[in-house]
């Protein structure tokens, strides 16, 4: 019997560290866009669809990887909408900013329910409810095993969630930013309208401006390709496609410098 024990706890040895060897990163930033949180059919907060987002990224963080993720709140508004509508930009652009929070909160219970440890820091400050966020404070709680949800977008109007990304992503020494969406990669058109539209597996940074492929905007690639900073565009809703992402296994479309 303490034989086969033994043997169990080898084999389950080495399997962890075949998966710790095989990893591609050890800091990654996720974003999460608000129709992640929702179905297809509906902007309502889906809890079954978070709670399978939380088992992606604890999945990956039990590969030895540093999770820090940023939500976006489109399910709930968006700020540039708004200010269609009438609403003051810059106040319609903070309504934007509280709901990131929402989504954040929603995903940290489904992150603790599976007992990961799990932080919200936001860039507004909503006392009593989350942290406010401080690079410090982020690196800290990654160096600690702990997922770190990034709420509030930069703190300031006139930018999306993707800048918000980028920029975390680089504050905080990610070695990739994983953009996770409702499409597998980045094509040369939209492919629900064209279903001639050529997906890439791979494409440069100023390939993706110059042509002005929608997969984020100009802000964000441009402080991506300041810092070198890879970004895998992939589909969300495909099964184990987070935890493909991290570990560097061919999963949507790789935006940066290709050799």
């Amino acid at each position: 019997m303490a034989k086969t024990l033994r043997l169990v706890v080898l084999q389950d040895l080495r399997l962890e560290n075949r998966i710790i060897a095989t990893k591609k990163y050890k800091r990654v930033l996720l974003k999460i866009s608000g129709e992640g949180f929702c179905s297809d059919s509906s902007s309502v907060i889906d809890i079954p669809k978070c709670d399978l987002i939380a088992e992606e990224i604890s999945s990956a963080r039990n590969a030895g990887v540093d999770i820090a993720v940023v939500v976006g709140a489109g399910n709930i508004t968006r700020g540039s909408e708004l200010s269609r509508s009438g609403v003051e930009r810059t106040r319609a652009d903070q309504l934007g900013m509280i709901a990131t929070n929402i989504n954040a909160i929603v995903l940290q219970d489904s992150l603790e329910k599976l007992k990961v440890p799990t932080k919200v820091l936001s860039a507004i400050e909503i006392q009593g409810i989350v942290e406010s966020y401080t690079i410090h404070k982020c690196r800290s709680f990654l160096e600690k095993g702990f997922v770190v949800i990034l709420a509030g977008g930069t703190g300031s109007p006139f930018f999306t969630t993707d800048t918000a990304a980028a920029l975390r992503s680089v504050e905080i020494g990610a070695d990739a930013f994983l953009k996770a969406t409702k499409v597998d990669g980045v094509y040369s058109d939209d492919p629900v309208t064209n279903p001639k539209a050529e997906k890439y597996d791979k494409i440069e940074y100023m390939d993706a401006l110059s042509n002005k492929l929608n997969v984020m905007d100009a802000t964000a690639i441009s402080l991506s390709m300041e810092n070198k900073l890879p970004i895998i565009v992939f589909n969300l809703r495909k099964k184990n496609n987070i935890s493909k992402a991290v570990m560097g296994d061919k999963v949507g479309t790789f935006v940066g410098d290709v050799e």
